[in-house]
């Protein structure tokens, strides 16, 4: 595998092989998991030890952890993938309209994203989820559902702001070069060359900041499952884990530890593979691929 024509390093590998170990969990969970994720079993006493039933034991209310922890990875990677994503989609076209709309857009696009910057991320999204984390009903949607749809928009509408600042700055840097210029000589539209001119030049640090954000969502989503506002029981999510069965170390079990190791893994990954990415951004551009 290579990205413009950059070996990987080994790092880089192994932090691969953690995000693609995981990404396999979460594709095939309900095919690797030995339970369903809902199902307590009687007769297994809450927080049980590792059994040849059970491999990591059980939890609060005797679910299998080890099934849990598989389905988690769907929840947790799932939501913080589709949240970046949004996210990026959000911030990425909004910023590169800022700079090519005019100084009136760019004003009010900028004073919007400093008032939202301006109020701490947590208590913002705290207080959004409070309010509309349980009032908002649709009759086809159902409650669950709905649920994890207002996360996600809530998440991904702030934190793109964060991707805003950076599509708008690397974009000024582009929109004064000559080639930009000759385009709007052309009489091309706003959206032409958004698309076909600045986007294409403005992708490779917005690939890095892709990593970056999504390892901030992986681990915002978990903190407000932590909190009690994120992904909402019976559904598995490695917060909300940590969260239920964290009273099983007053007792010396290790429930709450399997979902806290693998929220430290899965980002540690990540990291590994942007860690490369950046690497290459910061050659200079005559520097050889070939290591």
């Amino acid at each position: 595998m290579k990205i413009m024509g950059h070996k990987p390093t080994a790092t880089a590998w192994v932090g691969m092989c953690i995000v693609g170990a995981f990404i396999f969990i979460a594709i095939f969970a309900p095919w690797i998991a030995p339970y369903p994720q809902e199902v307590s079993f009687d007769g297994v006493a809450s927080y049980a030890p590792p059994s040849s039933t059970m491999w990591l034991g059980a939890d609060q209310i005797s679910r299998d952890l080890l099934s849990r922890v598989i389905y988690g990875a769907r929840t947790t990677i799932g939501i913080a993938l589709v949240t970046t994503i949004l996210s990026f989609t959000i911030g990425i076209i909004f910023g590169l309209w800022a700079v090519v709309g005019g100084k009136v857009v760019d004003q009010i696009l900028s004073r919007i994203v400093d008032v939202m910057l301006s109020i701490p991320l947590l208590i913002f999204a705290l207080v959004v989820l409070s309010i509309f984390g349980s009032s908002v009903n649709i009759p086809w949607i159902p409650d669950q559902l709905m649920a994890l749809i207002i996360l996600v928009l809530v998440i991904a509408v702030l934190d793109s702001t964060r991707v805003f600042r950076l599509a708008r700055s690397v974009a000024m840097n582009i929109v004064v070069l000559e080639y930009v210029e000759a385009a709007r000589l052309r009489g091309e539209g706003t959206w032409w060359i958004i698309r076909r001119e600045i986007l294409p030049n403005a992708l490779p640090p917005m690939i890095s900041e892709f990593g970056l954000r999504f390892c901030f969502n992986f681990l915002f989503v978990a903190a407000l499952s932590f909190l009690g506002l994120g992904v909402q029981p019976p559904l598995a999510d490695w917060g909300g884990m940590v969260r239920e069965n964290s009273r099983a170390l007053s007792f010396g079990g290790m429930a709450p530890l399997w979902p806290a190791a693998a929220i430290a893994l899965m980002t540690i990954g990540v990291n590994l593979i942007v860690d490369w990415i950046l690497s290459i951004n910061a050659r200079p551009s005559g520097a050889s691929a070939e290591m």
